[in-house]
């Protein structure tokens, strides 16, 4: 879908169209933006970019707030409808999902005029529009889903993959962020066919396992099938507050209200498959942006479990915390259950978010 929440909003009031909208927290506080209009998006402003910096880049703009509940119900939907053309539906997120349709007697067999038909039917049932990419992988889907945006789509056949991949800016490779992004740039690899001239072996040195995936990526190889049920490998709770917590009292007075929450969630997702959780884990933002995460393993979810990671957390930075995280790895399914060493991360970066 084209800027989702932004576009449900402006839907829902016409007189926002053709203004800079987003959709996020407030300016005034620590939110985020969540969507964005392509108006809004000529200033600079972005997805995960702090409302109030949005603000700043364009003084114009419509902060509106966060209505889940209205984005999830038009997300049903729409997703109800993949259903009538293919079983194969792996959802990634509210408003973007991969569809196998290698298999579809629907146009004809023809994917290209699937995603046409598909597209045009959510515009005359939702008055949104959506954007789609065909290839013969997801890799290469995904990628060709943003290449004519927005209200596009995007065909890479079998015999065009070579020469498409080699023109691909490295940073359209789907797990390459800045940080990847900046060593690969180092090493001279600005598109794809500067990463083809590295083999697998010398990637491995550089990225780690990684490294395979790049090699592979690079070549438009993608062997990924389309899964239409997801286990979760991690669940996680976060708060990013108003106004700083000057002290490690006022952060564990936090972790009760969090824990509640995390509770709901463990209990909801537990509801749905069997999952065992492994390892707790607690995040801390500073007031200076550096973040700390430590983990535990080896110990149910408990409230003292929690507060105790806090006060270890806290301790090495021994500052104001901005946000506060509460979360748990878990067990893959039917895996034996074992022991591990804990471990515990250090980081920064710019944004926050309200959940995770």
């Amino acid at each position: 879908m084209d800027c989702f929440y932004a576009a449900v909003e402006m839907r829902e009031n016409p007189s926002l169209r053709g203004k800079p909208v987003a959709v996020g927290g407030s300016g005034s506080q620590r939110g985020v933006v969540a969507a964005c209009s392509y108006e809004a998006r000529k200033f600079g402003v972005h997805s995960a970019m702090p409302s109030s910096r949005a603000r700043r880049l364009c003084p114009q703009l419509v902060m509106l707030p966060v209505r889940m509940s209205l984005y999830k119900e038009v997300s049903r939907r729409i997703q109800a409808l993949f259903y009538q053309y293919t079983d194969l539906v792996e959802p990634l997120s509210l408003d973007e999902a991969f569809l196998d349709v290698s298999e579809s007697e629907h146009c004809r067999g023809s994917a290209t005029l699937i995603a046409k038909e598909i597209r045009s039917r959510i515009f005359a049932m939702e008055r949104l529009n959506a954007s789609a990419g065909i290839a013969p992988n997801k890799f290469l889907a995904k990628v060709a889903s943003d290449w004519e945006k927005p209200n596009g789509q995007f065909v890479i056949r079998p015999d065009e993959i070579d020469a498409f991949v080699k023109q691909l800016p490295v940073k359209r490779i789907f797990g390459v962020g800045k940080v990847t992004e900046k060593k690969l740039l180092d090493l001279g690899v600005e598109n794809c066919l500067d990463l083809q001239a590295f083999s697998e072996e010398k990637l491995a040195e550089h990225f780690g396992v990684f490294g395979k995936r790049l090699y592979e990526l690079s070549r438009g190889i993608d062997n990924r099938p389309v899964t239409t049920h997801r286990t979760p490998k991690s669940l996680s709770v976060e708060e990013t507050y108003a106004t700083d917590l000057p002290s490690l009292a006022r952060c564990i007075a936090e972790i009760p209200v969090l824990y509640q929450e995390f509770v709901e969630r463990l209990e909801k997702t537990q509801r749905r498959m069997s999952l065992r959780p492994r390892t707790l884990f607690v995040k801390l933002r500073f007031d200076d942006f550096e973040t700390t995460t430590i983990q535990m393993a080896g110990t149910s979810p408990s409230e003292a479990g929690f507060t105790h990671l806090c006060e270890q957390a806290w301790q090495r930075g021994k500052r104001p915390v901005r946000l506060i995280g509460l979360g748990v790895q878990f067990f893959p399914l039917n895996s034996p259950e074992q022991l591990e060493l804990s471990f515990d991360t250090k980081e920064s970066t710019p944004s926050d978010r309200s959940s995770s």
